[in-house]
This record gives C-alpha cells, sequence and structure tokens, in this order.
C-alpha cells in the first residue's frame, strides 16, 4: 500500500509538469499544504516563483517534448530528494481542428506535448520505482479521453492513446508495488480554452454545422465560470492516490461524471442491440478446429 509505505519511510515527493497555471499549480499547493515534498515543473520557471522558497520545493525548466532535458531533471530530482514516489503528467494543451484540415505539424506537436511527453517521463522514473517496489504515476487525461466531439478529434486522439497506455502500464506494473491513476477532469476553471488552447486552420463551409459549432460554443464560454474547482479537483487526485485502494481512473466534477455515465450506457445498450451479429462471427458451436 502506497499511502502507508510512503507515511511509514519517508515523505512522499512528488514530480508534476505544467505546473505554471491550472491543475499544475493548484495541486502543487496542495500537495506542499499537505506536508508532503515537490518537485514542480514547467516550461517558463518565473511561473513558479511562489514556490522558491519553500524547502520543501524544487523549481525545475522543463519542456516535456525534449527528452534529454527530462533525463536532467528526474536526474536531479532524485539527486535533491532520494527518489520520486508520485509522478503527475499534468502538461498539455487543447489542439482544436477539423480531421480533414489538420496541420501535420501541429498534429505531431500535440502528440509530442500530450502522449510522448507523459510517455518518457513514465519511462524516466519506473526504473527507480521498480527497484523500490512502490510508487505512484498519475497521467491527467480528460473527459476526452474517454468522449470525443467535431472540432477536437486530434485532442482526444492523445488522451485515448494515453488512457491505452495507462491502462497497459497499471497491468504491466501491479506486480511491484507501482500504482497507476488516469485522472479524467470534466470542465474547470483552468486554461484549457485560454493559453491552452491553439487553434488549427480554416475548414470548409460543409463542417460549419459540426466544427464551426463546437468552435463557437467553445469561444462562447467564460472559464471563470465553469463549475469545476481546480482546488477541490487537487484535493481529490491527493485523496485517490494516498488512498490504501485507489482507482484506475477518477472522473472529477459532475458534467464529467454524467457525461462518462451517459457514454457508458450508450456503449451497452449498442453493444446489446448488435449483440446477435457480433456473434456471428465465430465458428458455430462444436465445430472442430
Amino acid at each position: 500500500m502506497l499511502a502507508a509505505q510512503l507515511m511509514t519511510d519517508h515523505t512522499p515527493v512528488w514530480f508534476i509538469s505544467g505546473c505554471s497555471s491550472g491543475f499544475g499549480r493548484e495541486l502543487v499547493r496542495v500537495v506542499l499544504g499537505h506536508g508532503h515534498r515537490v518537485v514542480a515543473t514547467a516550461r517558463n520557471i518565473a511561473a513558479l516563483s511562489e514556490f522558491s522558497a519553500n524547502a520543501n520545493a524544487l523549481i525545475a525548466a522543463l519542456d516535456v517534448t525534449d527528452p534529454a532535458q527530462i533525463a536532467q531533471v528526474v536526474a536531479q530530482a532524485t539527486a535533491h530528494f532520494g527518489s520520486i514516489d508520485v509522478l503527475v503528467n499534468n502538461a498539455g494543451y487543447l489542439y482544436f481542428s477539423a480531421i480533414e484540415t489538420g496541420d501535420e505539424e501541429d498534429i505531431r506537436a500535440i502528440f509530442e506535448t500530450n502522449f510522448f511527453g507523459a510517455l518518457n517521463l513514465c519511462k524516466a522514473v519506473l526504473p527507480g520505482m521498480r527497484e523500490r517496489r512502490r510508487g505512484h504515476i498519475v497521467n491527467v487525461s480528460s473527459t476526452g479521453g474517454q468522449v470525443s466531439f467535431p472540432g477536437v478529434g486530434y485532442y482526444t486522439a492523445t488522451k485515448f492513446a494515453l488512457e491505452g497506455l495507462s491502462e497497459a502500464l497499471s497491468q504491466e506494473c501491479a506486480s511491484f508495488g507501482v500504482k497507476v491513476l488516469i485522472v479524467e477532469p470534466g470542465t474547470f476553471r483552468t486554461e484549457w480554452a485560454g493559453s491552452s488552447f491553439k487553434e488549427g486552420p480554416d475548414f470548409p463551409a460543409d463542417y460549419l454545422a459540426s466544427v464551426g459549432a463546437r468552435l463557437q460554443r467553445i469561444k462562447s464560454l467564460d472559464g471563470s465560470k465553469s463549475p469545476g474547482d481546480p482546488v477541490r479537483g487537487s484535493e481529490a487526485i491527493f485523496a485517490a492516490v494516498m488512498a490504501d485502494v485507489p482507482p484506475l481512473r477518477l472522473v472529477l466534477g459532475k458534467g464529467g461524471y454524467d457525461m462518462l455515465h451517459d457514454k457508458a450506457n450508450s456503449m451497452i445498450s449498442e453493444l446489446e442491440s448488435w449483440r446477435d451479429l457480433s456473434l456471428s462471427a465465430d465458428f458455430p458451436a462444436g465445430q472442430p478446429l
């Protein structure tokens, strides 16, 4: 049990990416507030100045698309605190584009951050966690890790990929005490539609009813009025990590909960509706193989 082991052995050390705003910043505050230690990282460390005087915080510049820098900062964090007990892959952004018109360079760039950045951080901390036979990897996905919409197909593709990776990783690491948590926030008061939002090329008029409508909806949203509270969300992440039996997935916010609940019911309904055709693809029962 990670929580019991960490509290008995030493003060837990968290390594968090994307701490300049939103969930990353609030999670640093929550973790420090609970007396734990934190490696707070961001591309621009000036945004982390509020933590610089805290003896329990190590501030480091990190671009998660740079594997060499990942290795350097993980080594620095391990040398400073002795271990990394909890990795939080939080760095990411939203790229909005119709599938047909998406710019290839932009598509590859969002995968480099949202997927490969998380993957490379996982690979960097796993040897130490495996050696110590404990640890927790938290991959911040989204409700978009299970549900997609017009205009955000490339963003949700990165999150679907991250969730598939995380499911496999949780099974690979279970035997040596490393746990995996997939966090799926709904709409929160963060910069997801602001500084963390990148808009792709113009799209044909045929997409106005789908992609265009979704874009207008996003632009009309006032992020300051979103129902999700990043502070409460961060406390929920902390509680899940420290639980004796943590979940594989943690949905955050009522909107996200309702959306994924409806998706699950829809999938079950469709599965049952097409059951006979699905089963007809097997060899008849009793036929020799």
